[in-house]
């Protein structure tokens, strides 16, 4: 399947977040795109012209007037849009992230993350940026707005900027020793990047981890409580499993692992709204975002 090239006015809107109807006017009234037409009459707009949507809209959103943008010319709306980024550095780095998943461009990404994380600890660029990027691209690869090679390319480098600051993180000797916790993601279960970040704060936190990752089956928990005997396992939910809804999953659990010394399960992820309302077992605990867990963190360095 070929990458995504040519992109429907719809798939502007959902990249730039200005209405169709905006859009159109802007075409019309000010010629500051010039899509294809399909031999229906459907808009058709290239890589360039989405390009330039995003550069005009920061410009837009930075208080300047659609009017004028449009008689600055290309090179100008680039030049502008690179002064302006000084100022506006949260939105001017959205924006580029964009851009470099539209051009899968390392470099650009490289470039705009070090400019960020410059004055920004790891947790507030993740929050302020890393976090909304992936909910924004989440949705565009839903409605078919990007390709999922797009997707993919961006999420990669997320996960290589979390890998690395957990590695940073190891380095330091752990100041808990009462808490052991193992993450991992239930079999089939293939998003990761949440459960790499708890495993950042985790660590950062002062506690000892130990990281299994992706696909893992209950069965294959056993073999780490032969070695822990204060372990608290920690997963993510997002779309697995399937084939039985989470209370029978926790009911696999506790006759597995969580029986054995009343091992703990803390659960995230989309998935635990299926529990909602519902009676569960003392040893499991729902923590609705990655916010909760760094309190919940909190809570148990104080005691």
């Amino acid at each position: 399947m070929s990458v995504k090239t040519l992109f429907s006015i719809k798939d502007l809107e959902n990249l730039s977040g200005v209405k169709a109807h905006t859009i159109r006017i802007w075409e019309k009234r000010y010629n500051l795109f010039s899509p294809d037409r399909t031999d229906t009459n459907i808009r058709r707009y290239d890589l360039e012209n989405l390009k330039k949507l995003l550069n005009v809209t920061f410009l837009y959103n930075s208080g300047l007037k659609i009017s004028k943008i449009a008689e600055l010319g290309n090179t100008k709306i680039n030049d502008r849009v690179l002064d302006l980024g000084q100022e506006s550095k949260e939105l001017f780095a959205m924006k580029s992230f964009k851009t470099a998943m539209l051009d899968f461009d390392l470099e650009l990404f490289s470039k705009t993350y070090d400019s960020v994380a410059q004055k920004r600890s790891f947790r507030e660029v993740f929050f302020d940026l890393l976090l909304p990027l992936l909910h924004d691209i989440g949705i565009l690869w839903q409605t078919g707005t990007i390709d999922p090679s797009h997707e993919r390319f961006i999420s990669e480098l997320i996960k290589q900027k979390v890998i690395v600051n957990i590695e940073k993180a190891q380095k330091k000797k752990p100041t808990h020793s009462d808490v052991v916790f193992s993450l991992y993601l239930p079999y089939e279960e293939i998003h990761e990047i949440g459960l790499l970040y708890a495993n950042y704060e985790i660590l950062t936190a002062g506690f000892k981890t130990i990281y299994l990752g992706n696909n893992i089956p209950v069965d294959s928990l056993q073999f780490v409580i032969k070695h822990h005997d204060n372990l608290t396992f920690l997963s993510y939910f997002t779309v697995k499993p399937d084939k039985q809804n989470l209370v029978e999953y926790m009911t696999e659990f506790n006759e597995k692992v969580g029986d054995a010394k009343n091992y703990k399960l803390w659960m995230m992820g989309y998935k635990t709204s299926e529990l909602e309302g519902k009676k569960i077992a003392s040893n499991f605990t729902v923590i609705p975002d990655l916010r909760s867990l760094i309190d919940r963190l909190e809570t148990l360095n104080i005691s």
